[in-house]
């Protein structure tokens, strides 16, 4: 298929200019003023509207199997819906049980994404230590494309790791090239706390956003940032909630270490009141983990995206309905977690952000798909717009207007923690590997057209070094390994 963007102003992570983009054979063929239409291309006309890359969301979790049940949305509901908000890449997790190989998971992952419409890749999560392990994760990242690993410092007597794991894994990922990524929760504080207010009396939705308070993130990311120094590996810290923790990064960075922060849509505009709502439908609807946080929290996280402390925005997008909700209905430790977010993540930042000029749109591109494909080796495969590279694409409206609401979204969940909120900045025409996939309202999307994007490792950053001491200093006698 041929595609030619006619006008429209191309911004980038860098600058914004005016031209033409002709997509043939899905990718990006070329790029200037008033190209010619080869026969039979299909024409979208951009107007006045802006071309930026197409949305990268490197956060989410789609049919997953999570506290005894499993996810209302699978690979090509989630996707489908992504497309309709303008996200044309996902990166996912595939998330092994304790005792379960990391290989193993990622084909049983591999196998359910088959169905995706838009292109995807895949975290993978350590959650034991082992030979076994270690081997895997090589095979993994030398085999199979992927560059990052996932731990989760929370969910305690589930897939929760040790101080001891976190370090063998982050050396391991150093050696490989990979970056290794946390959920920074102390999950031994928020067990505790979670014991101390059910034998108090408190059950309701409530209960979750006290037993994880700010504290427990900023020690976690505190004690990852500290860990990944001792061993020199880089760290990113997914779904960043609270100032403290958004200031712990800011030090780590301002030191000279690698720390990479993701910021959620949901986090920037809802707050902690959901959970006292007395419907408990609603609250519960809302429980996800980081949990939503006091106002002044978001403008810490705002600032952080504006001055380049946190580099990403994401959704955590894991959906459950209502009935799967209920589940907590006695115990608020037994609400599934999760929410949906991937098909208005875009608007919200542009509406939130640029719109009330928090944001500029070079910033807007930066945040929603250009730094996440430069800190995954992704680009300029991907978030950038330039010859050669995917045709992925979104024609974008920055004056159109759309209500939010669970009753008009593509995403296979009854209810949108956004719902009723009108949004500035939305997806007129949605480009997928040169395919034209969400057009004026209309979704188009294929089941199985999505494909998995390798991420090879980056060069291993001790390996880097000694290639540069090598340069610089005399030649050093070589020594052999300890027997």
């Amino acid at each position: 298929m041929t595609i030619l963007i006619r006008g429209g102003t191309i911004v980038t992570a860098e600058h914004s200019f005016r031209a033409d983009v002709l997509c043939a054979g899905g990718t990006i063929a070329a790029i200037g003023p008033d190209l010619a239409a080869p026969h039979g291309t299909t024409i979208v006309d951009a107007g006045e509207a802006l071309v930026i890359p197409g949305g990268i969301d490197p956060h989410t979790h789609m049919e997953l199997p999570f506290m005894g049940t499993v996810a209302s949305e699978d690979f090509y509901t989630g996707t489908a819906a992504g497309l309709a908000g303008g996200t044309t890449t996902i990166i996912d997790f595939v998330i092994p049980g304790p005792t379960e190989s990391p290989l193993a998971a990622y084909h049983i992952w591999r196998a359910r994404a088959e169905k995706a419409a838009a292109d995807y890749s895949f975290h993978v999560a350590i959650t034991s230590w082992s030979d076994q392990v270690h081997t895997e994760m090589g095979i993994l990242a030398r085999d199979h494309g992927v560059n990052s690993f996932k731990h989760f410092m929370a969910y305690k007597n589930a897939i929760m790791v040790d101080d001891g794991i976190l370090l063998n894994s982050f050396a391991r990922a150093l050696e490989l090239g990979a970056i290794p990524t946390v959920h920074a929760e102390n999950g031994e504080a928020v067990f505790h706390l979670q014991r101390r207010l059910l034998a108090q009396g408190i059950t309701g939705p409530e209960g979750h956003a006290l037993s994880r308070p700010p504290a427990v993130e900023a020690e976690a990311a505190t004690r990852a940032i500290a860990m990944a120094g001792v061993i020199g590996a880089p760290l990113y810290i997914v779904h960043v909630s609270t100032e403290g923790a958004t200031s712990a990064i800011a030090r780590a960075r301002a030191s000279g270490q690698r720390v990479f922060g993701e910021v959620l849509a949901q986090h920037l505009v809802i707050d902690e009141s959901v959970y006292r709502n007395p419907d408990f439908g609603f609250a519960a609807a809302h429980v996800m983990s980081p949990p939503f946080r006091a106002k002044h929290h978001q403008d810490a996280l705002w600032s952080g995206l504006a001055s380049g402390q946190l580099q990403t925005t994401a959704t955590d997008h894991c959906c459950f309905c209502a009935p799967q909700k209920a589940a907590g209905a006695d115990d608020f430790t037994l609400i599934p977690n999760g929410t949906g977010g991937i098909e208005d993540r875009m608007s919200i930042l542009w509406h939130h952000g640029v719109a009330q000029g928090r944001l500029t749109p070079q910033e807007f591109v930066q945040i929603t798909s250009t730094n996440a494909a430069k800190i995954f080796n992704l680009h300029p495969r991907k978030g950038a717009i330039a010859p050669g590279a995917d045709a992925d694409l979104v024609v974008w409206d920055p004056a159109a207007r759309r209500r939010i609401s669970a009753r008009t979204h593509h995403q296979n969940v009854d209810f949108n923690v956004f719902e009723g909120m009108e949004v500035q900045g939305v997806a007129r025409h949605t480009i997928a590997s040169g395919h034209l996939v969400f057009t004026e309202g209309d979704l188009r999307a294929r089941r199985g057209a999505g494909r998995y994007i390798d991420r090879p490792c980056f060069a291993p950053l001790m390996q880097t070094i000694a290639t540069r001491n090598a340069l610089t200093q005399p030649a050093a006698t070589p020594r052999h390994p300890p027997a």
